[in-house]
């Protein structure tokens, strides 16, 4: 009987819990792995926001082309790309995308006088699009404004 007393004495001492070290331990090593997988989750947000970027800037681009090719005269706004009769039936936009970084539809245009055509009927118009953000990409080193 006096060994099945030892016993359990060893075992509850053992069963007792964690140390304070032990617990300090694994809370600085949960605490390392946060900070990296934070860092990690801001750069895939805004990796993502500057490929919806680009993305959006290369529909509009295409509409103001297709729109010039179209109706021999560019756009005068962005929102003539979303009225009218588009190659689909519809407009060339289903409307005007918000800006990713500033998330707003304040678009930067471009007006120039460039004839894409023989055809084209006057050369006065939107033909390009930027975005209004003073921001700078911190993975091309350049403002998006200038995309």
């Amino acid at each position: 009987m006096k060994r099945e007393t030892i016993a359990r004495r060893r075992f509850n001492r053992g069963a007792r819990g964690f140390t304070i070290i032990e617990l300090m331990i694994v809370i600085t090593i949960i605490m390392i792995l946060m900070t990296i997988a934070a860092g990690r989750y801001t750069q895939s947000v805004i990796r993502a926001k500057e490929t919806a970027l680009h993305q959006d800037l290369f529909v509009m681009r295409q509409a103001i082309d297709q729109y010039t090719l179209d109706k021999k005269q560019p756009p005068q706004g962005l929102d003539d790309l979303t009225q009218g009769t588009g190659g689909s039936g519809s407009g060339y936009l289903r409307e005007v995308p918000l800006d990713p970084i500033t998330h707003e539809k304040d678009w930067s245009t471009d007006t120039c006088d460039t004839i894409l055509t023989p055809e084209q009927l006057s050369g006065g118009g939107v033909c390009d699009v930027h975005s209004r953000s003073s921001a700078v990409s911190p993975f091309e080193n350049t403002p998006y404004s200038s995309w």
